[in-house]
């Protein structure tokens, strides 16, 4: 009799690794199973004032790593993103778009209010030292290393964006290419 009651503990083990694959397969990004939390951090806003992640508690929140010289990958997934935040309408305002800069020396907040207004006028940038943005890609898994010399070099960099719950646990990651619909399906299974 002892044994008659595996077969029903099995199934149920079974529908509870399903449901739980089936909850983590249903986003299109990169997840973090379990869930973590993501490390907080305090920067120079874009608008001049101390921008930190804890302060967008209760939005769902997309944070990038760019700089505003990058020639290609920095603005094609800044404007996925502004398509992005465009679709999710009325649902748009529970989000909020964080861009750190990896590249503090050319990218002061004036510079970064205007490059990310030319997207969407609630995205967020945030610079400080070049010590302070190590410190917080270092926490993120973010690389960034200068390439050439001069005023023109470039920034080779991590080019991943991360999805952040309401409650600051790091949910998904999603890698560079992906279409405005992936962000907006994603966005919205984190809103809901």
């Amino acid at each position: 009799m002892r044994y008659a009651a595996r077969p029903v503990v099995w199934a149920c083990l079974l529908l509870s690794v399903t449901a739980q694959a089936g909850e983590i397969d249903a986003l299109k990004a990169g997840v973090f199973n379990p869930p973590r939390e993501a490390p907080d951090f305090s920067v120079r806003g874009s608008d001049g004032a101390a921008l930190t992640l804890s302060q967008y508690r209760g939005k769902v929140v997309v944070l990038g790593f760019g700089y505003t010289h990058c020639p290609n990958v920095c603005p094609a997934t800044l404007a996925v993103l502004a398509l992005a935040h465009r679709k999710l309408g009325a649902l748009g305002s529970q989000v909020q778009v964080i861009y750190l800069t990896v590249d503090p020396e050319r990218d002061n907040a004036e510079r970064l209010k205007e490059y990310l207004a030319a997207f969407d006028s609630s995205f967020v940038g945030g610079t400080g030292s070049a010590a302070q943005m190590a410190a917080v890609r270092l926490s993120y898994g973010v690389t960034a290393q200068k390439v050439g010399t001069g005023s023109d070099y470039g920034v080779a960099h991590s080019s991943f964006i991360y999805l952040i719950t309401r409650e600051g646990k790091l949910r998904a990651l999603m890698p560079f290419g992906h279409k405005a619909d992936d962000y907006v399906h994603d966005i919205s299974m984190l809103l809901n």
